[in-house]
C-alpha cells in the first residue's frame, strides 16, 4: 500500500513521542533489551525504513526485525553497499524512536537470483565452497526444493571450512555492525540434512570439512566411520565435530560483531530443539547458548501451528521451551513460531492468544508472523492488543525467574546426542509429570549442576556421564542431596563409550547413599500413558508424587490443586513466589482453540501474612481474598480461561 509521504512523516513523529513517553522495552537492572522483545519481520529497503519504524511504535513492537538478506544473495554478498545504506537508515530512525533493531541474514545459505540467465553464480564461481554428501553430490538446489527458492534461482549451502568465503562473511558481519544496528539474526547455520533426499547424509563431506576433521581426529570422514551408526566411536566423533563446528562458527560471528560494537547482539535462528534433529543438522541450542546472545527458536514439539496443537502437543512444547530457558541461563529466549495457517475451523485470535499465552507463561519472547513466514500478521489489530498487554506486564514475565525449592530434573546433552530415541521421551515424560502435577521443578544441565540448590535431583535414563558430572553428583550426595536414578544411568562416558559394569554400579551405589534408586523409568511410563490416552495416567502421577513427598524433608514452595490439563510453573520473581498457569483444557487440534474455563483452582502458600494477586491472560492485576489455615494461606482463584499468573506480596513489617 502506498502511503502519503507527508502523512507518514507526521505519523513517524507522533510514534517517536508515544514510544518515548511509554518507556516500553527500555530494560531493567541486570538485563539487556533482548529480554523485552516483541517482534515480527519486515522486508527492508531504503524507501520503507520510516514506515517500518512508525508501524512498530503504533503496534507496540519492541526490537524491530528487518530483512534484506545481505549475505543470503550472491549479488549483495559481493557488493553490499545498497543494503548497508538501508541498515544505516533504519537504525538511525529506530534509535530516534527509542527502539532497537536487528537484521536478518542467512548463515550458510546463499541464493543467486535468476541464475539460469547468468554466467556467474555462486556455484559456477566457487563449486569447491559448497557442502557435499558422502558421494560428492553438491548441496545445490532450485525452484520447488523449498518455498523460498524461486524458479530459476540457485540455492547453495556452503561449507563453514571454506575459509575464503568465511573471511568475506565475517567482513560482512563487521560491516553490518558498523551501521550501528543493534544485532544480527543469523538464520539456518546448519549442515545440509533437512531438504528432501538429504536427511540421512550426515553431510558435509566436502574437501575442506574432511581436512578439518582429519586435523583434529586423524580420521577420514569418508572411509573411517560407519555413517549413522552410533555404536561406532568414529561416527560419534563425527557427530561431536559437526556440532562443535557450527557452535564455533556462531562464536566467530559474535566476536566479529562485538569487535566493531561491544553492544552488538548475535541471534541464532534454530529450528531443532531438544530432540534428535539438533544432532542431525548440527545446530545444538544447548551449545549455541554459550556463544550467542539469543537463540530464536523456530520450534514446535507437536502441531506446527498453534491452531493444530492438541493438549499433549502444548505440554511437549512447554517442556521444550522450559529446557531452552534452562540452557539460556541469564540470556533471553525468543520463539519464532506460528499461530495459524488456513485452519478454517479455528478463529485466528484464539490461536494467537494460545501461542503467546503459552510462551509468556514460561518466560519466552513472542514473534508474530503470517502463516509460516517471518513477517506480517494473521490479525494485526489483535497482535497490537496482545503486544500492548505484554508490554504493560513485561516485568512479570521477563524479570529473572529463580528457583524456590525445586526438584531437579537432569537434561544430558550427550545422552541426547547418542541415544535420542531412548532418552527424549523419558525426559519429556518426567518434565510433564511436574507440569501436570503442578510441582516446582528445575531442569538441571551439566553447566548448572554445580549450582543446583534443591533437595532432590532425578536422573532418568541418563546413560552418558562424564567424570566431572560424576564428581559433582558425589558432592551433591555428600552435602545431603537426595539423588534418584531411574532406568539406565551412568552406563556410558561423555563420548558415548560403554563403561564396565562397575561404572554403572558406582553411580547406583552413589544414589543409594543419597536416598535410593528408582529402578523403573517413571518418565517413560508416564509419557507412554499420555500418548495412549491411558486411564492410569492419574494413578501413575499420584504414585510418583506420593513417593516423592514421603522422602522430602522440606515443604514445597506452594500447593496447587488444579486439573492436569493445566500446566504450572513455579519460580521467584523479584523476591516474590510466582505461579504461572497455562490452561489447555478442551483444546482440539485443528477444530477448537477456545479453552474450557477451569473453576475452583486453589493455591496454598506455606505460612501466612501477605496479599495474593492474580493476573489473568489479557486481563488486569486483581487482589484476591485468602484465608489462613493449618497448611498456610489458601486462595481460590477466579476462573482460568487461557492462563493466569498468581503471586503473593509479603506483608510489610
Amino acid at each position: 500500500m502506498r502511503v502519503n509521504r507527508v502523512a507518514m512523516s507526521l505519523l513517524f513523529a507522533m510514534s517517536v513521542g508515544l514510544l518515548a513517553q511509554s518507556g516500553e522495552g527500555q530494560g531493567y537492572e541486570g538485563q539487556n533489551w533482548t529480554h523485552y522483545v516483541r517482534t515480527s519481520g519486515h522486508g527492508l529497503t531504503l524507501e520503507n525504513a520510516a514506515e517500518i519504524v512508525a508501524g512498530a511504535a503504533q503496534t507496540h513492537i519492541f526490537g524491530i526485525e528487518v530483512d534484506n538478506s545481505l549475505t543470503g544473495y550472491y549479488e549483495s554478498f559481493m557488493d553490499p553497499a545498497e543494503k548497508l545504506a538501508a541498515l544505516e537508515k533504519v537504525t538511525r530512525l529506530a534509535h530516534q524512536a527509542g527502539n532497537k533493531v536487528f537484521v536478518y541474514t542467512e548463515g550458510l545459505e546463499t541464493i543467486t537470483s535468476n541464475a539460469d540467465q547468468k554466467p556467474h553464480t555462486f556455484f559456477k564461481d566457487h563449486p569447491d565452497w559448497v557442502q557435499r554428501d558422502i558421494n560428492g553430490r553438491p548441496a545445490v538446489f532450485g525452484g520447488g526444493d523449498a518455498f523460498w527458492i524461486a524458479e530459476g534461482d540457485e540455492d547453495v549451502w556452503i561449507s563453514p571450512y571454506a575459509m575464503e568465503w568465511r573471511t568475506l562473511f565475517m567482513e560482512r558481519i563487521r560491516q553490518i555492525a558498523a551501521t550501528g544496528i543493534d544485532g544480527v539474526f543469523v538464520d539456518i547455520p546448519y549442515w545440509m540434512t533437512h531438504f528432501e533426499g538429504w536427511e540421512d547424509t550426515w553431510a558435509s563431506f566436502d574437501e575442506y570439512t574432511r581436512a578439518a576433521f582429519k586435523a583434529v581426529s586423524g580420521l577420514d570422514a569418508k572411509t573411517d566411520l560407519k555413517l549413522g551408526d552410533f555404536d561406532d566411536p568414529n561416527f560419534r566423533r563425527w557427530v561431536d565435530f559437526r556440532i562443535r563446528t557450527l557452535t564455533d562458527f556462531m562464536a566467530e560471528v559474535a566476536e566479529n560483531g562485538r569487535s566493531v560494537n561491544p553492544d552488538f547482539k548475535t541471534i541464532a535462528e534454530i529450528y531443532p530443539g531438544i530432540e534428535e534433529a539438533a544432532v542431525r543438522v548440527g545446530a545444538d541450542v544447548y551449545q549455541m547458548y554459550e556463544v550467542v546472545d539469543v537463540v530464536a527458536h523456530e520450534y514446535s514439539a507437536g502441531g506446527y501451528t498453534a491452531a493444530e496443537r492438541s493438549p499433549l502437543d502444548w505440554f511437549a512444547d512447554q517442556v521444550g521451551m522450559l529446557s531452552f530457558r534452562a540452557f539460556a541461563g541469564d540470556k533471553a529466549t525468543w520463539m519464532l513460531s506460528y499461530s495459524w495457517d488456513n485452519h478454517q475451523e479455528v478463529p485466528i485470535p484464539e490461536a494467537m492468544d494460545n501461542l503467546m499465552m503459552a510462551q509468556v507463561m514460561v518466560g519466552a519472547n513472542c514473534w508474530d508472523a503470517r502463516g509460516h513466514v517471518m513477517s506480517g500478521s494473521n490479525d494485526l489489530a489483535h497482535r497490537t492488543r496482545l503486544f500492548q498487554w505484554i508490554a504493560t506486564h513485561e516485568k512479570t514475565f521477563y524479570r529473572p525467574r529463580t528457583p524456590i525449592n525445586p526438584v531437579g530434573v537432569y537434561f544430558s546433552p550427550q545422552t541426547r546426542n547418542y541415544f535420542a530415541d531412548d532418552y527424549i521421551p523419558v525426559f519429556r515424560g518426567l518434565a510433564m509429570l511436574f507440569l501436570q502435577g503442578h510441582r516446582e521443578f528445575q531442569i538441571v544441565t551439566p553447566r548448572t549442576l554445580a549450582d543446583f540448590k534443591g533437595e532432590t535431583l532425578i536422573l532418568d535414563e541418563v546413560k552418558c556421564l562424564s567424570r566431572e558430572e560424576g564428581a559433582l553428583l558425589k558432592s551433591f550426595v555428600e552435602n545431603g542431596g537426595d539423588l534418584w536414578l531411574a532406568g539406565d544411568c551412568g552406563s556410558h562416558d561423555q563420548t558415548g563409550a560403554p563403561l564396565s559394569a562397575e561404572g554403572g554400579r558406582a553411580i547406583a551405589d552413589l544414589a543409594k547413599e543419597g536416598g535410593g534408586r528408582l529402578a523403573q523409568s517413571r518418565g517413560e511410563a508416564y509419557y507412554a500413558a499420555l500418548r495412549k490416552g491411558s486411564k492410569n495416567v492419574a494413578t501413575l502421577r499420584e504414585e510418583f508424587f506420593e513417593h516423592l513427598d514421603a522422602r522430602r524433608k522440606s515443604v514445597p514452595a506452594m500447593r496447587v490443586d488444579a486439573p492436569s490439563t493445566v500446566s504450572a510453573t513455579i519460580a521467584r520473581v523479584d523476591g516474590r513466589p510466582h505461579l504461572f498457569l497455562s490452561n489447555f483444557t478442551g483444546l482440539v487440534a485443528k477444530q477448537n482453540a477456545a479453552q474450557k474455563p477451569v473453576k475452583g483452582v486453589t493455591v496454598t502458600f506455606p505460612g501466612a501474612g501477605g496479599q495474593v494477586y492474580c493476573l489473568p491472560f489479557m486481563g488486569e492485576v486483581t487482589p484476591l481474598k485468602s484465608r489462613n489455615g493449618k497448611d498456610g494461606q489458601k486462595v481460590t482463584l477466579p476462573d482460568i480461561k487461557k492462563g493466569m499468573v498468581v503471586w503473593i506480596e509479603p506483608q510489610k513489617p
